[in-house]
């Protein structure tokens, strides 16, 4: 058994906590993250070819804010598919390059929905309209993290938790964050194969066999 840190937004981490607790390990929930709505105002996906969407998040501030139907969907994993429902394309690799691969050259007219601040590759590769969701705010720990591991799955997570302690090995859900970890004197034990609850899962079983 291995004393395990769940970074998640508050309100987000019952799924991990609940799996990694069914395989035995003492979960702490510790908040790295914070997400904040930054609008009501509704969106009409009407007009688009596609609607581009790179985190669960963007899903579901989309989906509550969102009138008209979209004419195609595009996720950049299948966390953020299920959290908008249905989809048409997911890449098969969870970065924005490997949602750029997957879609059509020529893709028309295209909606890029994300965090005030996310990454501009692909906005600026398919000259996509973008519209910012929600803002991500780095929460600093009131105390110092303890435990055997930790698992972030954002950049902003490992930014945040380099602050507070670099002395604890990480599990990392994909290579932006494996990437922001490492740059910020984290040690990364494992990092998940698929960018999901069930990668991560997988990761910390890796990570503390």
């Amino acid at each position: 058994m291995a004393r395990i840190v769940v970074t998640r937004p508050a309100g987000q981490e019952a799924p991990l906590a609940e799996r990694l607790t069914g395989l035995g390990h003492d979960v702490m929930h510790v908040p790295l993250i914070a997400i904040e709505p930054l609008s009501d105002d509704p969106i009409d996906v009407s007009g688009y070819d596609w609607v581009v969407l790179t985190s669960a998040n963007a899903a579901r501030e989309l989906r509550r804010r969102m009138i008209g139907v979209p004419s195609r969907v595009a996720a950049i994993g299948e966390a953020t598919a299920s959290a908008f429902g249905t989809v048409d394309v997911v890449a098969a690799v969870s970065t924005q390059e490997g949602l750029l691969a997957a879609l059509p050259e020529r893709p028309g007219r295209v909606l890029f929905a994300a965090a005030a601040g996310a990454r501009s590759l692909l906005p600026d590769a398919l000259e996509a309209e973008v519209v910012a969701l929600y803002r991500t705010s780095e929460v600093t720990p009131s105390e110092p993290v303890v435990g055997d591991l930790v698992v972030l799955a954002s950049p902003s997570a490992a930014r945040a938790l380099a602050r507070s302690t670099t002395a604890i090995p990480v599990v990392s859900i994909g290579p932006e964050t494996t990437r922001a970890a490492r740059e910020h004197g984290l040690v990364v034990a494992a990092e998940a194969e698929t960018h999901d609850l069930g990668g991560l899962v997988e990761a910390v079983e890796r990570a503390t066999s």
